[in-house]
């Protein structure tokens, strides 16, 4: 088992990262307060994997709510089953809600915790890819509205994220790679040996061999981390966690939550962060072929619908939460392994993108 620490000064906490950890007893009980625990999951995750959990929590007086599975369903109104599920037990304020599930679940879950009763106690077990290494880490939490991705929300940070790596070999392969777009991320915003580890390794990952995957999950949690630490509530710094993002949320809202997994939504949107970074003047063509490359390798998209307009792009990117005052920001590639977060945009460019990369 590897260890990562979160360093949030009183909101600091650990990441486990390892085979089995799903079955090892005290891992989770040292972070439960109380004597109350309610698992979150969806109707995909419980038959594989809640018996395996709730095994390790004997001890405890413990709820499950069980909710449908898909990015269609992260809404309020899906929110609040898991609130239902809290007042009819009659959890109180010590209790620990468990996320058992990928970044819908994990994203709901915070959310509900941070919200019920002014804030309770929560713990991540992410069981994609795509959640290990991005939504489960950072405290980000929140729902979808029909005219904006993750608009409702609020920062909560976990007391724990267990990541059991044994849990990915249930996971499609669509699902796999979503999850490698934001692997791929980090090594192009802030970690350029990662990003040539990744060049050299991809197919490593693909094929699901377990050394490759535990490293660049511990990579990713590394990286995230670092920035966490540095901006915890995203007024500065953590920003770069976004890039492709802003290209990203608006397909998904586009085209309707679900239609495209929010990873491969990612992978797009940083083909076309990369490409505008390119016709700013600084990617190489050279750079931006790697990027490209990479993101194939990864058996995601390289382009978004046809059908979505320029116009369209950009009325979904002015809802972007990055906007400030009306003014677009995004964040591009100074060079591979250095992000830049910058309203210094010419639309003209933008559209040019836009086009080239639909």
């Amino acid at each position: 088992m590897r260890t990562l620490t979160v360093d949030l000064a009183e909101r600091s906490y650990p990441i486990y990262i390892g085979e089995g950890l799903l079955s090892t007893p005290g891992l989770l009980s040292q972070h439960i307060r109380g004597g109350q625990v309610c698992i979150v999951t969806n109707e995909t995750v419980a038959p594989l994997f809640l018996d395996l959990l709730m095994a390790q929590l004997g001890e405890y007086q413990c709820t499950t709510v069980n909710l449908p599975d898909g990015e269609v369903h992260k809404n309020l109104e899906t929110l609040n089953r898991i609130f239902d599920g809290l007042l009819e037990k009659r959890h109180n304020r010590t209790t620990t809600l468990i996320a058992l599930g990928g970044g819908v679940v994990g994203d709901m879950t915070g959310f509900a915790a941070a919200s019920y009763q002014r804030g309770v106690d929560f713990i991540q077990v992410p069981t994609t890819l795509l959640s290990q290494v991005d939504s489960s880490v950072g405290g980000k939490t929140g729902v979808n509205h029909a005219l904006g991705k993750n608009m409702i929300g609020a920062f909560h940070q976990p007391q724990c994220v267990l990541i059991d790596t044994l849990v990915l070999n249930s996971l499609p392969d669509a699902e796999l790679s979503a999850g490698l777009a934001e692997v791929i991320k980090y090594g192009l915003i802030n970690d350029l040996p990662f990003f040539s580890w990744l060049e050299d390794n991809i197919e490593g990952l693909m094929s699901r061999d377990p050394e490759t995957l535990a490293y660049a999950i511990e990579r990713s949690c590394a990286d995230k981390a670092e920035v966490v630490a540095q901006d915890e509530r995203e007024g500065g710094i953590r920003a770069i966690l976004n890039l492709g993002h802003t290209f990203g949320h608006a397909i998904e809202t586009e085209q309707g939550y679900g239609a495209w997994l929010h990873g491969e939504a990612v992978g797009a949107g940083m083909v076309m962060a990369a490409d505008l970074s390119a016709r700013m003047g600084w990617l190489t063509d050279e750079d931006l072929s790697r990027v490209k490359r990479l993101i194939k390798r990864a058996q995601l998209p390289l382009k978004a619908p046809e059908s979505m307009s320029a116009d369209s792009f950009l009325a979904h990117m002015a809802v972007d939460k990055k906007v400030l005052d009306g003014q677009l920001r995004l964040v591009l590639l100074k060079s591979i392994g250095e992000a830049v977060v910058t309203s210094d945009i010419d639309e003209a460019k933008v559209r040019e993108t836009l086009a080239a990369c639909r």
